[in-house]
């Protein structure tokens, strides 16, 4: 097939892809499963340009290094991209809002120290240099006094270069710094907005009344038409009322074994209404 009409046929399959990647990103609202399902789709069309490119003699050397350089690190760079969030995503801590700011923070660190280690490159392509790219985007001209990826070798060297799959990474990482930066400063944002509405309430009572007074509520249907966990409910207690209720089926139970009085702080409030009413109507 002529060069031109393969980087055109190849245009058309990324177009796609990307109409594709913009219908999971408006659909589907769990990242890793959108990045799951983007990851199918992208391999899928990876898999398709590689084969259209392993056998092709470019006829063009401009050709080949438009390829290398810009089609096809788009192309990788995209599964780079929905990778990294899957793994961030997948590890990230459930200690609090805080704790996962800080997990975003030092992921951003990492992106910079790579930027630093490349930064040589990183300068030649921001600057969209060209002057290397005879060496860097045309298939067998790899540099033995360069440095490699530490994959390279294991890529097929009919589909790769000295250097687009570090362009690869260079437009992924731009794509997943944006990623964090927003992840960053929504959690700030939350973190500000827990702060405000944090309140100064405190149960002083004893835990086994407020134990006692959260199950009578409960059985009664008072929390979501009584479609709600009890245990859900205790833990909200806890979080609004600042108190640890754990062992709180052990409580139930002693209450259920009173010999006398079991619903004791249920009736204390009853006969501490009904006084405050008499008192109030004199």
């Amino acid at each position: 097939m002529e060069t031109k009409l393969l980087l055109k046929k190849i245009d058309k399959l990324t177009n796609e892809l990307e109409v594709q990647l913009s219908k999971f990103e408006e659909t589907i609202i769990e990242r890793t499963i959108l990045c799951e399902h983007a990851l199918i789709e992208i391999d899928d069309c990876i898999r398709k340009v590689k084969e259209m490119i392993v056998s092709h003699q470019f006829n063009e050397m401009a050709l080949e290094i438009y390829f290398f350089k810009k089609l096809k690190p788009h192309l990788i760079s995209k599964f780079i991209y929905y990778s990294k969030i899957l793994d961030i995503e997948s590890n990230k801590p459930k200690a609090g809002l805080k704790a996962e700011k800080k997990y975003y923070e030092s992921t951003l660190g990492l992106l910079k120290k790579f930027h630093q280690q490349n930064a040589d490159f990183y300068n030649y392509y921001r600057r969209n240099a060209t002057y290397l790219d005879h060496q860097y985007f045309v298939r067998y001209r790899q540099d033995l006094k360069g440095r490699y990826h530490i994959l390279l070798h294991n890529f097929d060297e009919h589909f790769t270069t000295l250097k687009d799959d570090l362009v690869a990474q260079i437009i992924a990482n731009d794509l997943f710094e944006k990623y964090l930066l927003n992840a960053i400063y929504s959690i700030g944002d939350n973190i500000v907005l827990e702060n405000k509405n944090k309140s100064n309430l405190q149960w002083t009572s004893t835990k086994v009344n407020l134990v006692e007074l959260i199950y009578a509520l409960h059985h009664t249907n008072c929390f979501n038409g009584g479609n709600i966990e009890l245990s859900e409910v205790i833990r909200h207690a806890e979080k609004s009322l600042q108190i640890n209720l754990s062992g709180f089926h052990k409580t139930i139970g002693e209450i259920k074994i009173r010999k006398k009085e079991r619903a004791r702080f249920l009736q204390l409030l009853l006969d501490n209404l009904n006084q405050i009413f008499l008192d109030t109507d004199e």
